[in-house]
């Protein structure tokens, strides 16, 4: 089923939240539902340890909130790992590692036009998690191989479980780490990656997308095999819509781009408001138009979020859930500008 677009609202899945009802409400104001992960709730709900269960070697303290990895305990229970490997079940999130994705589940989401889910990608993973010397584990090459697989298989659980809910559901890969290929400094190369990341969508049912927030190489992530690809526009529109003949490709493949635009850090968003945010969203667009981007055509295969996930805001979660509503509200502004041949503002003539 295709993922649908037309300026529908959705956001990322990481929030400030402790209180889990809360969250939900909020996840569940917007057109396309997610189940939120609620790291100041639980370390459980931390994405890079709900992405780490059951993966061999992981070294989890709970009550220090500290990840890592043990070679030593990779060799040894990958015997175990292997006894489960056929089995689709065992590589879902368990209620211990997500309160809140179960809770997700248990609900009604038959009439949205979409649902979501995500998870942490390999890239992000394997950067993220260092063994006992401090290295991380992307950089030993028979742990990367294995995780590649074990994601992929984590990413399908969970959408084949989303898609009993509504079978317009799709995925997010969460991938932040992906910015780091491109530092020069990272001792992974961005033709690796870019191999490792085609191998690992071939193994990833759709609709599949990534999500980040970082500044990596556009033509890299356009040009993967992927359904969606969510960004934050909000700091990183004007280089992006630079790559639009890249751009262009995606969309004509039917690729559908979510547009990042609400800040939900506390001072930039004191320093916006609907009419700033939806004049930046349509020189974005007035821009590619110019380059002969089908406006009409890119609106159809759009959608809009928050600009990133934020934890550390002073008012707690009060600035996040402002920006929701203002997401929600900057999608209803533009939807009623839409004529027959786009959006007046921003068409191609």
């Amino acid at each position: 089923m295709p993922i649908p677009g037309g300026l529908l609202t959705t956001a990322m899945g990481v929030m400030p939240h402790k209180d889990i009802d809360r969250a939900l409400s909020v996840a569940l104001s917007l057109d396309i539902p997610f189940w939120p992960q609620l790291p100041l709730y639980s370390y459980y709900e931390d994405m890079y340890v709900q992405a780490s269960e059951h993966f061999p070697g992981i070294l989890l303290d709970i009550e220090n909130r500290k990840l890592g990895f043990s070679i030593n305990k990779f060799e040894l229970e990958m015997e175990k790992l292997i006894e489960h490997f056929d089995e689709p079940e065992y590589f879902d999130i368990t209620p211990e590692y997500s309160a809140v994705y179960h809770r997700f589940l248990e609900m009604d989401h038959s009439t949205r036009p979409a649902i979501r889910g995500q998870i942490e990608g390999p890239i992000s993973f394997g950067f993220n998690v260092a063994d006992e010397d401090g290295r991380p584990i992307l950089f030993n090459d028979m742990v990367r191989s294995f995780l590649l697989e074990f994601m992929a298989k984590r990413v399908n659980i969970q959408l084949k479980r989303l898609k009993e809910k509504n079978p317009n559901a799709f995925m997010f890969i969460d991938e932040p780490g992906l910015q780091f290929v491109f530092s020069g400094m990272s001792g992974y190369n961005n033709v690796l990656a870019h191999d490792d990341m085609e191998l690992f969508l071939s193994l990833i049912e759709s609709p599949k997308g990534i999500h980040l927030c970082g500044k990596p190489d556009w033509d890299f992530l356009l040009t993967l095999d992927m359904d969606i690809l969510s960004l934050d526009v909000y700091s990183n529109g004007e280089v992006f819509v630079n790559y639009w003949s890249s751009i262009r490709r995606f969309l004509d493949r039917g690729g559908v781009l979510v547009w990042g635009i609400v800040p939900t850090n506390f001072e930039p968003f004191n320093n916006e408001n609907l009419e700033s945010l939806q004049k930046r969203l349509e020189e974005m667009w007035r821009f590619l138009g110019k380059k002969g981007v089908d406006i009409e055509y890119l609106l159809s295969r759009s959608l809009l979020s928050p600009a990133t996930c934020c934890l550390v805001n002073p008012d707690g979660e009060k600035t996040v859930e402002s920006a929701f509503e203002v997401i929600k509200k900057l999608s209803q502004k533009l939807k009623e500008k839409m004529v027959p041949t786009g959006l007046e503002p921003v068409s191609s003539a």
